[in-house]
């Protein structure tokens, strides 16, 4: 007898291509900060041009902290978009991935409230298996943290470049194993 008729057709479980991942971009800061805001307005400005890099998914993070820790749990690769004191001069864009930005992080501290928010949800990301395989920090380095809504120059000028390091990134990851 041949059982090959009885038994169910094998199924084929494929592994999953690393073209198809989608990269979360969150763009962390207070818009009503100037420079504060320049990550919410990197990933405003990816919105506004998805066809830049297919699977890159913008997230205005703003200071919502422990609040994307349900992101965090559902993405494997996330880009974190933020002001940070990088000892620069303003407008200085530098992508920190996991090494350094382990090292940022224990070096930078908790300085402000809202560095406070990023060192305890990546902790708490970390404590609770939920960190991610590709986890970077794109860092503009401020000029002024104050009232208003509009970046500085620096800032200003920097911010093509931070948008040319995200799609650049989410491109990276999306073709690595």
């Amino acid at each position: 007898m041949d059982d090959s008729a009885t038994m169910p057709p094998r199924m084929r479980v494929e592994a999953p291509n690393p073209a198809d991942r989608e990269v979360l971009v969150i763009g962390l800061g207070n818009i009503l900060l100037g420079d504060d805001g320049i990550g919410v307005h990197v990933v405003r400005q990816l919105a506004a041009n998805p066809g830049k890099a297919p699977g890159l998914r913008p997230l205005d993070g703003g200071t919502l902290g422990f609040r994307l820790m349900d992101v965090f749990a559902h993405s494997d690769a996330i880009l974190l978009v933020d002001a940070a004191e990088l000892g620069e001069p303003p407008g200085a864009v530098r992508l920190l991935e996991r090494d350094a930005l382990n090292r940022h992080v224990r070096r930078a501290g908790r300085v402000s409230a809202h560095e406070a928010g990023l060192v305890d949800l990546l902790t708490l990301a970390r404590l609770e298996g939920h960190s991610p395989s590709h986890l970077a920090l794109l860092g503009i380095q401020p000029e002024r943290i104050d009232w208003g809504e509009t970046l500085s120059v620096p800032l200003s000028h920097a911010l093509p470049v931070a948008c040319q390091v995200a799609v650049d990134t989410v491109l990276r990851w999306r073709h690595s194993t």
